[in-house]
């Protein structure tokens, strides 16, 4: 069996809370004082930090996979990934895609096929075992259409049972019903090279003892894997499927007169976003890796130039941990370090402190003045905001830019004047991006067109950027932080989705964080920074949900199954993390005395490391909502330290730090008048 928990039997058996106590202030200073210093042990030398970003075993197997297609084997590299991916073997054999959860067909084939490539004999027990979870969990039929396209690559999946990807999408215009930025941005990125290598088939032979005949459920190997039609006949579903095979009948004709034109312009749209100014294309791994294929089908040898720096940027998602390979799927230090910066100036280090006074200079100089894919649906004129990586200049992103601007309003500047215009452009354009309901989404605007889910390849859950609950709180928490006027219209529609998305118990889901503790914390912090009234009933109602998901030892916990299982909310193992959230969240609403948060606040004060640090081996957050997860290592070490500060700037009245930028009470059309006034001592 896996080692998954029966979180509905677990939430069932919860024994009666243990008795508060009101945390001391010596203790809470003693955890604080640990905390900060175990960040800036951390902080690099050009002030920023970047935490590890950890995954489930699938990053290493598509490397394994990869190196197999290109026929370049690092022999040493792949016998790291074997281990990699050996370690993270389930007791019952298969492999799962978050801590904790159960065997996932795409990663345990994925795992199986890596180990079956770099030598491991399908005789071996381990491999055995794998073989029947995978048979158990109904074999490579089961797989998504991405999964299943990297066995075609290698052959092991037949191409004419892939949905095509017309490389003709590319030369759509922006007013057709269909256009590669009505997808988001991870999709398009993703997309794009796999459209170029949906054109060529490049296809490797492998030897037969390297082939996965095994993993067809008995007499289905040869069967038609055709997506069927739905019953009902007008349906987008049936309509793309019917597209889907005229597209395949047009493509062993040699007349298509758009393809060649389509191919160039598919091969310039990926070499622009791989050039200078990005860390590879969308700087995110799925797509980095999609390009490096693409690449060498268009015929780019490895040592072109471009290819080169695309494999290098590839490479720099490595971490060399002697004892554990690892393949990060981005890296984090926008965010990171804005995080941080925050929690410690909230947490009492001034606002003049050197280290944090070079972080924010660090982080004034990634914002991005490029206009980037966002333009095509948001023609806003003046470019700014932040990405979440080093270099990634098409793909800021309004969570970043609104983390970024939180931070850097905590810090003393050393020109007021500069922070003034800085402020004027980025929140312009973070504001712009405000999309029709009244929330915002993370990369695009309006880039909801529910029927484009109905793709046949867009069974990987994310070919649309949706407005979500937490990043509309956060924008409006900074809002309120910088003084913006809350009669304006942009709040007041934004107030109002939040009241139209949230939950019948009272909860809101979280999209970038798990799950509904995530969402539901950030909502809750959001509109007391917005200065919301927090008595009243819809809103006590999110406060009152956090607190019927407490744990008995103090702290909160939920698990990714959330997202496939909204009955199993607020349920999990307590983590660092989602404990802080959900304090955070509760303390917002007032009343600090309540016996919800003292024994939060045991909870952490009890569970610190003595280096400062929180344990946590659990996965708070979310990628792709049931395909994919991701452990911030920052999470259990900045979040803690946050709602630590939290509660006693509560409890001394002294809520949020002041900022060094607020807007002016004028401009009730546009709430773009800055004044600068010095923050309170």
């Amino acid at each position: 069996m896996d080692r998954s928990t029966d979180i509905i039997s677990l939430a069932s058996a919860r024994p009666a809370p243990a008795e508060a106590y009101e945390a001391s202030d010596s203790e809470i200073s003693t955890a604080v004082g640990r905390a900060q210093e175990n960040l800036f042990r951390q902080q690099q030398a050009d002030g920023h930090w970047c935490g590890e970003l950890m995954v489930d075993s699938t990053l290493c197997s598509d490397f394994v996979l990869f190196m197999h297609w290109l026929g370049e084997i690092d022999g040493a590299l792949q016998e790291r990934c074997v281990r990699h991916i050996l370690k993270r073997q389930q007791p019952g054999g298969g492999w799962n895609i978050y801590y904790g959860g159960p065997s996932e067909i795409n990663a345990s084939v994925k795992a199986y096929f890596a180990l079956k490539l770099a030598g491991c004999s399908p005789d071996l027990p381990f491999m055995h075992d794998a073989r029947a979870t995978i048979m158990r969990l109904g074999g490579i039929p089961k797989m998504n259409t991405f999964s299943k396209l990297y066995l075609a690559l290698l052959g092991q999946f037949p191409w004419k049972y892939l949905p095509t990807i017309p490389v003709e999408m590319v030369l759509l215009p922006s007013w057709a019903p269909f256009h590669i930025c009505k997808m988001s941005s991870w999709s398009r990125a993703m997309l794009m090279p796999l459209a170029i290598i949906n054109h060529f088939k490049p296809t490797r032979t492998l030897p037969g003892d390297k082939q996965l005949h095994e993993l067809y459920p008995l007499g289905t190997e040869h069967k038609d894997f055709t997506l069927r039609l739905d019953q009902r006949f007008l349906t987008w579903r049936n309509f793309f499927l019917r597209l889907d095979q005229v597209l395949k009948f047009f493509h062993p004709l040699r007349f298509r007169p758009m393809r060649q034109r389509a191919l160039e312009e598919a091969e310039r749209w990926i070499l622009d976003r791989i050039g200078e100014g990005s860390d590879g294309l969308a700087a995110v791994f799925p797509a980095m890796l999609n390009s490096l294929i693409a690449l060498r089908a268009l015929g780019y040898s490895k040592t072109d130039p471009i290819y080169a720096k695309a494999a290098a940027d590839f490479a720099g998602l490595f971490v060399n941990d002697p004892e554990d390979f690892r393949i990060q799927p981005c890296l984090s230090p926008v965010w990171d370090t804005a995080i941080n910066i925050i929690a410690l100036v909230e947490s009492g280090i001034h606002s003049d402190h050197p280290a944090l006074k070079q972080a924010a200079e660090w982080l004034v100089k990634k914002e991005i003045r490029m206009k980037g894919d966002w333009e095509v649906n948001n023609p806003h004129s003046e470019a700014s905001g932040w990405a979440f990586e080093y270099n990634n200049i098409y793909y800021p992103d309004t969570d970043d830019t609104v983390m970024a601007l939180m931070a850097l309003r905590l810090v003393e500047p050393n020109d007021r004047h500069s922070l003034d215009r800085l402020f004027r452009r980025a929140l312009g354009w973070e504001l712009s991006f405000q999309c029709r309901d009244g929330g915002w989404a993370a990369f695009d605007k309006d880039v909801t067109t529910p029927w484009l889910e109905d793709m046949p390849f867009a069974d990987h859950n994310a070919i649309l950027d949706p407005t979500c609950s937490d990043l509309t709180a956060r924008t409006l928490e900074l809002l309120g932080y910088v003084g913006f006027n809350r009669r304006h219209e942009s709040v007041r529609r934004a107030i109002q989705y939040l009241i139209d998305t949230q939950e019948d118990d009272g909860s809101w889901y979280g999209r970038w964080g798990v799950n509904y503790i995530y969402g539901t914390w950030q909502v809750l912090r959001g509109l007391r920074g917005i200065g919301e009234d927090m008595t009243q009933d819809w809103i006590l109602r999110g406060r009152d949900w956090l607190e019927s998901c407490q744990n008995s030892d103090g702290g909160w916990g939920e698990t990714c199954a959330t997202y496939e299982r909204p009955a199993t909310k607020g349920i999990g193992e307590s983590t660092a993390s989602q404990t802080s959230w959900a304090i955070m969240g509760i303390c917002a609403c007032g009343d600090l005395d309540r016996p919800s948060i003292q024994r939060g606040l045991r909870f952490l004060l009890g569970s610190q490391n003595a280096d400062g640090s929180w344990t946590e081996p659990q996965i708070t957050g979310t990628g792709f909502p049931g395909v994919f997860y991701l452990k911030y290592d920052m999470y259990r070490q900045n979040f803690p330290l946050l709602a630590l500060a939290t509660y006693a700037n509560y409890r001394k009245g002294a809520g949020h730090p002041p900022s060094f930028f607020r807007w002016s009470g004028a401009g009730e059309n546009t709430g773009l008048t800055g004044v600068i006034p010095g923050p309170a001592r």
